[in-house]
C-alpha cells in the first residue's frame, strides 16, 4: 500500500517515543531500532484510514513487537557467553527519550534496565508503559488484551521485583560527572586505597564480553577485590593484552543519566563502566565491553566530539 507523505509524516513525530519504548523494553539500540522498522512496515501495510488514533496503534503495534522480540531473545540469553547488561548510550542520545521526570530518567539506569531482566515480558512491558510513560493501566490494558485489574495486578508484580533490587540514588548531570571524575582520578592513581574509599564494601563489578572480548563471566563481589581488579587493568601496559594498541583513553561521561567512564582506543569507544552510586558511595560498576553494544556511542561520542 503507498504511504503518502502525511502518513509518513504522522510516523515520524512519533518515532522518538516509539525508540524510547522499544529501548527501555528491550535494552538494546540496535534490537529498538529493528523494533521500530517493524512498526513501520506493518503501518505501511496496514490501511490507515480505519486508525483512528495512530498513536495508539503505533504504541500498540509497537509493544507487541517487542514482546515478541523479548521471548526470543529469552532464548538466546540462555546460551549468552558470560554476564549480559544493555547497551550504553550517551546522555544526549534520543533513544533516551522524556527525562522530565525522576521516574523518565530512572527507567534507563543501567541499574534499572538491568534489574528489568528479571520481569517477564509482559511485566517489563506494563513497567515501562506505566513507570516511564504514564499510561493509564486502561490503556495499558488495551495495548496487551488484558483486563485493567490484571494489568494492575502486573504492575504491582513488575514493581516487587523491582524494588528487591538494590536501590539506586539519583544524580543530575552535574553531579554524575563529578562522580565520574573522581572515579577516574582514583583508578589512575595506581593505588588501591582511593578506589576502596569510593566503593561500598560489597560493591560489585559485572563485565559484557559477549564473547567478543575477554570479561570476567561471573561478577566480582567486595570493594577490595573490585578495587584491586580495577588497579590491575589499568595499569600501565595491561590493556595490551586486550587491544591491538595502547592508545586507550578513559573519559569521564554521562551515560543513561548516570556517571560513567568511556575507553577509547583512537576514536573508538572500546569499553564502559557505568557507576552506580547510593548513599553509601559506589555500588556496582557494569562494564560494556562488547564491540556490537559500542557502535552507536562510538558515533555518538564521535558526533558530539567533532572538531
Amino acid at each position: 500500500m503507498v504511504v503518502s507523505a502525511q502518513d509518513v509524516e504522522v510516523f515520524e513525530r512519533a518515532r522518538p517515543r516509539l525508540e524510547a519504548i522499544a529501548y527501555r523494553m528491550l535494552g538494546s539500540a540496535g534490537d529498538a531500532e529493528d523494533a521500530v522498522q517493524d512498526t513501520f512496515l506493518r503501518w505501511q501495510a496496514t490501511d490507515r484510514d480505519r486508525v483512528e488514533t495512530p498513536e495508539a496503534w503505533l504504541t500498540r503495534v509497537l509493544t507487541n513487537v517487542c514482546l515478541n522480540q523479548l521471548t526470543s531473545a529469552r532464548a538466546r540469553r540462555e546460551t549468552y557467553v558470560g554476564q549480559w547488561l544493555p547497551e550504553p548510550l550517551l546522555d544526549s542520545d534520543r533513544m533516551l527519550g522524556p527525562a522530565e521526570t525522576a521516574e523518565q530518567r530512572d527507567s534507563v539506569s543501567m541499574a534499572v534496565l538491568t534489574l528489568m531482566e528479571r520481569l517477564t515480558p509482559n511485566e517489563r512491558a506494563v513497567y515501562v508503559l506505566r513507570e516511564a510513560f504514564g499510561y493509564p493501566h486502561a490503556e495499558i490494558a488495551g495495548i496487551l488484551d488484558l483486563t485493567e485489574p490484571n494489568c494492575q495486578q502486573i504492575h504491582r508484580r513488575a514493581r516487587q521485583h523491582m524494588a528487591a533490587g538494590r536501590a539506586r540514588t539519583g544524580t543530575d548531570v552535574a553531579s554524575a560527572r563529578r562522580i565520574a571524575e573522581q572515579f577516574l582520578a582514583a583508578a589512575l592513581s595506581g593505588e588501591v586505597e582511593p578506589l576502596v574509599r569510593l566503593l561500598t564494601v560489597d560493591a560489585v563489578g559485572v563485565a559484557d564480553g559477549g564473547g567478543e572480548v575477554p570479561a570476567r563471566t561471573t561478577p566480582i563481589v567486595g570493594g577490595l577485590q573490585l578495587a584491586r581488579l580495577l588497579r590491575g587493568i589499568l595499569r600501565p601496559g595491561a590493556i595490551d593484552r586486550f587491544l591491538p594498541s595502547s592508545d586507550l583513553s578513559l573519559h569521564p561521561a554521562v551515560v543513561n543519566g548516570g556517571p560513567a567512564l568511556v575507553g577509547l582506543a583512537g576514536d573508538q569507544v572500546v569499553g564502559v563502566i557505568c557507576i552506580e552510586v547510593t548513599g553509601d558511595g559506589i555500588a556496582a560498576l557494569k562494564i560494556q565491553g562488547s564491540p556490537s553494544k559500542l557502535e552507536r556511542i562510538t558515533r555518538a561520542w564521535a558526533a558530539a566530539h567533532a572538531k
